[in-house]
């Protein structure tokens, strides 16, 4: 059996490789650089809120945490308006009246405007609550994003109009590269890695400094 410390270094080689490989595709399939498709988003996003719409984020279990997350963090830090449709009253609400399948398309109906975005996030793609929100969304006229795993022909990957996605087989990769994907569109935007680096981690670092 191999020791606990090799493949402790093989865990973090195999996440790190998984999330640099990770690939973007648009609704043609045409591949994107990594850059390119973060560059996109932004620009999706802040078109978005200038015209007064918002990104609506959904996912399951982990990839629900993230939505709620990674919406503070592109409304507070990023100024692009954003909201996760996750509320536990209204999940639990929806669960039991109308079904599982339902939750979040009922809520895009409730809540999405045409222009609005819908950041969809889902290890396997193949989620019938995520797939369902989607097609609602287009119905309403929303653009979709969207960041998958598992399999390369997954659902979810072929539906939105850009498409992050990791070809990891593993929830624990997968979910931890749309984490730091995702992370890393924030924390671009905002000048990491520059002087002009305005991330609120910088911000700490430089008052501190003085």
């Amino acid at each position: 059996m191999r020791n606990l410390a090799d493949r402790t270094t093989d865990y973090f080689e195999t996440l790190a490789r998984l999330t640099r490989e990770a690939s973007v595709t648009d609704d043609a399939g045409s591949q994107k650089t990594l850059s390119d498709g973060f560059a996109d988003f932004l620009a999706q996003g802040r078109a978005a809120h200038d015209a007064g719409n918002k990104l609506i984020f959904v996912g399951n279990g982990a990839s629900a945490s993230m939505a709620s997350h990674y919406a503070l963090d592109l409304t507070k830090n990023g100024g692009i308006r954003s909201l996760a449709i996750t509320d536990h009253a209204m999940l639990t609400a929806l669960t039991n009246d109308i079904g599982g399948d339902a939750i979040f398309a009922e809520q895009i109906g409730f809540y999405a405007q045409p222009g609005d975005i819908l950041v969809a996030i889902s290890s396997s793609g193949s989620s019938p609550n995520i797939t369902k929100a989607v097609e609602r969304a287009r119905d309403i006229g929303c653009a979709v994003i969207t960041f998958s795993g598992f399999t390369a022909d997954n659902p979810l990957r072929l539906s939105g109009d850009l498409n992050f996605y990791v070809a990891g087989d593993e929830y624990g990769f997968v979910e931890t590269a749309h984490a730091a994907l995702i992370h890393a569109i924030i924390d671009l935007s905002l000048g990491w890695g520059t002087e002009e680096d305005r991330n609120p981690g910088a911000l700490k670092r430089r008052r501190a400094a003085v």
